[in-house]
């Protein structure tokens, strides 16, 4: 008799928790946000025309973004990849993250002079981007993402 009541409370609380949770889309949106596959014609439309433009930096994005300069054979990539998704759940609709192949996508390592992998390139909406390179903290990149690219002032 005691199991089945601890089953039901139990049951009671994650039918609960679905319900609030489907009913904040807000929750909803941030949750479901996942790093985007960039390829060469798509990072041309939504990043930057580097074959355009290729010396004159000029952001084509609606927000702030990450550009993950990654391939499938590094270690330290591997690494930074789940918290990079992490950053993109919790952050949501504030900020893109991208994910650019530099063996698929030599073009646009190229024209970014990305020599190794990780490297992180920080897009603010207006201004000119900051480059990071190596397996970067978390707590680290999410003061660069609150500072730098959202314009939040310090916690600290």
């Amino acid at each position: 008799m005691k199991a089945m009541r601890k089953i039901s409370i139990s049951f009671a609380l994650f039918v609960f928790a679905l319900a609030t949770f489907a009913a904040n889309p807000d929750t909803k949106a941030k949750n479901s946000a996942k790093p985007i596959e960039l390829n060469r014609s798509v990072f041309i439309e939504k990043v930057h025309n580097f074959v355009k433009s290729p010396n004159e930096w000029k952001y084509l994005g609606d927000k702030p973004a990450i550009i993950d300069f990654h391939a499938t054979w590094c270690g330290p990539c591997k690494q930074i990849a789940p918290v990079l998704a992490q950053l993109a759940a919790e952050y949501g609709d504030d900020i893109y993250i991208y994910k650019v192949d530099v063996d698929q996508e030599p073009d646009i390592a190229k024209a970014f002079g990305i020599r190794s992998v990780p490297s992180l390139l920080f897009i603010p909406h207006e201004g000119q981007p900051q480059m990071g390179q190596g397996n970067i903290p978390k707590a680290s990149l999410k003061k660069v993402i609150d500072e730098f690219m959202l314009g939040k002032e310090p916690t600290e």
